[in-house]
């Protein structure tokens, strides 16, 4: 973590950086942590998350938010390849309206495959064991090179 990092104790998201809440981690370094969904949209669903708390992505240097996506793209490429993924969505969401349910800004990065279909493309999200997250991780940790 950076000095002078800031937390709130109160965020699910920090609690996940101070290692108070259990996480299926694929890599992290001392700005951002990547990990894997809870609650996937598709299999390989991750999140980079920053480890100093900000809301949302307006409240951040613009040099961490490049740190954020250079995670995701890198961390991405690798996931697309390993689940055999046909594509990537990228997205970030910031506020209540836009879909952003925790106050702490993240990026998701979702592995999309031509065996989901439905007809918005949007599946609806289900809780996954931290076993299966946890394998999945793995699978992706072993061909990331940094």
């Amino acid at each position: 973590m950076e000095k002078n990092s800031i937390i709130n104790e109160e965020c699910v998201f920090c609690n996940i950086v101070l290692r108070k809440s259990k996480a299926a981690i694929i890599h992290e370094n001392d700005k951002v942590i990547c990990l894997m969904a809870k609650y996937p949209i598709s299999e390989g669903h991750f999140l980079v998350i920053s480890k100093n708390h900000y809301d949302n992505i307006f409240e951040m240097p613009l040099t961490k938010v490049e740190d954020l996506f250079k995670f995701a793209i890198k961390i991405g490429k690798t996931a697309k390849i390993v689940l055999n993924a046909k594509g990537i969505n990228i997205g970030q969401n910031n506020g209540k309206v836009a879909n952003q349910i925790v106050p702490h800004v993240h990026v998701h990065v979702i592995p999309r495959y031509d065996k989901i279909s439905s007809k918005n493309n949007w599946p609806s999200r289900k809780l996954v064991k931290f076993e299966e997250l946890s394998k999945i991780s793995n699978l992706i940790k072993s061909k990331l090179v940094f």
